[in-house]
């Protein structure tokens, strides 16, 4: 009997990899990860092709020091927050000098960096005119939704 719930179980991770699959053919990412239960399913492509691959248990969480925002960023009233999870970019291009620098004057609606998401390249603009005071994120560094970006008093 335990064969047959073997197959079962088999059959629904393969439906389960090839769904994940395709999302990824659709959108266009090169990784996905998704934990439901106690099971936990990574589903990458590389070099053009897919590759399936189930990661091994995660190890007990650790209390370690990210190299995010710091916390008082966070809370900061004037800290412009990520809209999305993506790439954050302080330039137009590679090269080119950045949209602004710590110390500079912007003015509402100015874009003061991109982050792009899915191959989308998305402006973030000051929410109102100020100064900056703190650029919190480095080129070309990934970002969370609402991760705080930069400080604009």
């Amino acid at each position: 009997m335990s064969d047959k719930k073997d197959q079962k179980d088999h059959g629904a991770e393969a439906a389960w990899i090839r769904e994940l699959a395709g999302i990824l053919e659709e959108t266009g990412l090169t990784e996905i990860e998704i934990e439901k239960d106690d099971t936990r399913l990574r589903v990458s492509r590389q070099g053009g092709a897919a590759a399936f691959a189930a990661p091994p248990p995660a190890p007990a969480p650790q209390a370690t020091a990210q190299p995010a925002a710091p916390a008082a960023a966070e809370s900061h009233p004037n800290a412009v927050k990520s809209p999305m999870v993506g790439t954050a970019y302080l330039s137009p291009s590679p090269g080119a000098d950045p949209f602004v620098r710590e110390g500079a004057q912007v003015t509402e609606g100015q874009t003061v960096m991109i982050v792009e998401a899915m191959k989308t390249m998305n402006p973030i603009a000051a929410p109102h005119a100020g100064k900056v005071v703190k650029v919190l994120v480095s080129d070309a560094q990934p970002v969370e939704f609402d991760e705080p970006l930069i400080i604009i008093e």
